[in-house]
């Protein structure tokens, strides 16, 4: 369905993105942070932010309050956001609808997370009973076919996607590790990602497995670090009049959300038994797909890219999903070049999740934040030449996929 009125990023802001632990931070001081930053961005004070969204997956109840409350004490409408992986995705959906929907002018998104070292379990938090976890339908499909084994959760059930895809397209473990090369190679510029180390193909896989073909290497990892992102409407930006020279907080630094839709699972997800389907492909291809009928672009039109490279296959899944290939043929795609400076897209240029990092309610919104910079020109060597429209994939599973498209004006 199309919107019926326009909205626009005006501010963005981010934390670096570390090791858990790695500064001696609450939550509501990375929020602080990102916050702080995406309101001078763009441009207003706290006051002038009508409603928030916060999204997290790591703390308690009404931790959206704590965070914004460094802010401000305006008492606003605080939302409080959990979707897993796509959590910060959600928050900018539910932003936009504020604003398309009329309710607000300025809304704010605000997402962070503080997690523990080590692997996630069983979704984000799946404790002890992991027959009561949201995710062990997903996980029902994976153990029918594959079996559940000691490693983690997730790098099993992606891992398998990997075998599967290999198995059905003949993809090989060089095309997965070439996505991992790409990224890590991407993040050496960008000085907020958690790792800035390049490192060949041959040194990826030759890294600790973690469940095959998936070498750490090709593997997120946890993180802390927090996001947010400033939405308001066309009336909001007409009261900014830029004049020459304009800078920050105008209307001629705005970027046009021009289209976005979230999915979730459907019978087709599970009733395959594959794990590429129960990982997202279906989810994120019929969220691709109502993205691009709402804006009226299609992956044609898109110059940069920030997905969900959570692992290395998920990044050749999405691929796939969005359309810039048939199925099957993203091994290639990556491996020609094709998503990366000088090809025909330039994904993750921000280093994606496997080396810039993955605090989970982060996320979604820090690649908006770096398409924001990408569609100004401010992302310094990492700038994607020309770049006019960006799209951004982000995706939970259990399952949640966001896509949105953003467009410069």
């Amino acid at each position: 369905m199309t919107a019926s009125a326009k909205s626009f990023v005006l501010g963005v802001g981010t934390t670096p993105f570390e090791k858990p632990g790695a500064r001696d931070l609450p939550y509501w001081d990375l929020a602080r942070e990102a916050g702080t930053e995406a309101l001078t961005d763009a441009g207003i004070g706290y006051a002038d932010v009508e409603q928030a969204v916060v999204g997290y997956c790591f703390q308690p109840s009404t931790a959206g309050q704590r965070a914004v409350y460094t802010l401000g004490l305006t008492g606003i409408p605080v939302y409080n956001v959990n979707n897993n992986c796509a959590t910060g995705a959600t928050a900018l959906v539910l932003a936009r609808q504020l604003v398309e929907g009329g309710a607000a002018d300025c809304v704010l998104a605000l997402g962070f997370e503080k997690m523990r070292k080590g692997p996630l379990g069983g979704g984000a938090d799946a404790g002890a009973d992991f027959a009561a976890s949201p995710v062990a339908r997903h996980y029902g499909v994976m153990a029918a076919a594959h079996g559940f084994g000691a490693a983690p959760p997730t790098a099993q059930i992606f891992g398998n996607a990997a075998r599967e895809h290999m198995e059905r397209y003949g993809t090989t473990e060089a095309q997965l590790a070439a996505v991992a090369a790409k990224n890590h190679r991407h993040s050496a510029h960008n000085p907020q990602a958690q790792f800035r180390d390049v490192y060949t193909v041959e040194e990826i896989l030759a890294a600790r497995t973690i469940h095959p073909p998936l070498t750490k290497l090709q593997c997120s990892p946890t993180s802390d670090g927090a996001a947010a992102v400033v939405v308001v409407s066309e009336r909001f930006l007409r009261q900014r009049t830029p004049g020459p020279g304009s800078g920050g907080g105008t209307a001629a630094r705005a970027v046009e959300i021009a289209g976005q839709a979230m999915a979730t699972d459907t019978e087709e997800s599970f009733a395959s038994g594959s794990c590429i389907d129960v990982v997202g492909r279906p989810m994120s291809r019929a969220a691709a797909y109502r993205a691009y009928e709402s804006s009226g672009l299609g992956i044609e039109d898109v110059d940069v890219v920030e997905l969900h490279d959570c692992f290395s296959v998920n990044e050749l899944l999405t691929y796939e999903a969005l359309g810039m290939c048939e199925d099957g043929g993203s091994g290639k795609l990556v491996a020609d070049g094709a998503t990366t400076y000088g090809g025909r897209w330039v994904v993750n240029p921000s280093g994606g999740l496997i080396s810039k990092g993955h605090p989970l309610g982060a996320t979604g919104l820090a690649q908006t934040a770096e398409l924001v910079r990408q569609l100004r020109g401010e992302a310094g060597k990492r700038q994607v030449a020309g770049a006019r429209v960006g799209l951004a994939h982000n995706i939970g599973l259990g399952g949640a996929a966001v896509v949105t498209l953003l467009r410069a004006r």
